[in-house]
């Protein structure tokens, strides 16, 4: 089977996705997209992203009941939600420590972990 053949609107997504700081809703994608291509739409975002996560190149990530996507093989991380403006970032730090293969009590075997923090960053806490 040959790949599907790359178009400027998939590039510009995946690009998006790329420099983002963290996941993004489908609904910011759309609009970082239609910065470089206005007439990008929601379904070709849609298709974009069901395409590349296929591929592996984007991965969801459910934050609060909310499917966001981001690049993959950006290795282990967690993710920090502002509850001022909804910003999601990356945090490349990881605040627990718990080995793959650690048993909890009635034998739950850990197998990842993931951990969103709440707060506010660094431009809502300063008050800008």
């Amino acid at each position: 089977m040959t790949a599907p053949r790359s178009t400027r609107q998939r590039d510009v997504i995946a690009r998006v996705l790329e420099t983002a700081e963290g996941p993004l809703a489908v609904a910011d994608i759309l609009v970082r997209t239609q910065a470089d291509v206005p007439s990008v739409g929601l379904a070709t975002v849609y298709r974009t992203l069901k395409l590349l996560s296929d591929q592996g190149h984007v991965h969801p990530v459910t934050l609060d009941g909310e499917t966001l996507y981001e690049a993959s093989g950006r290795g282990h991380h967690h993710h920090f939600l502002c509850t001022v403006c909804g910003r999601v970032f990356t945090l490349h730090a990881c605040p627990v420590s718990i080995p793959a293969g650690t048993v909890y009590a009635g034998g739950f075997v850990v197998e990842a972990h993931e951990v969103t923090l709440y707060g506010r960053c660094p431009t809502c806490a300063s008050g800008r």
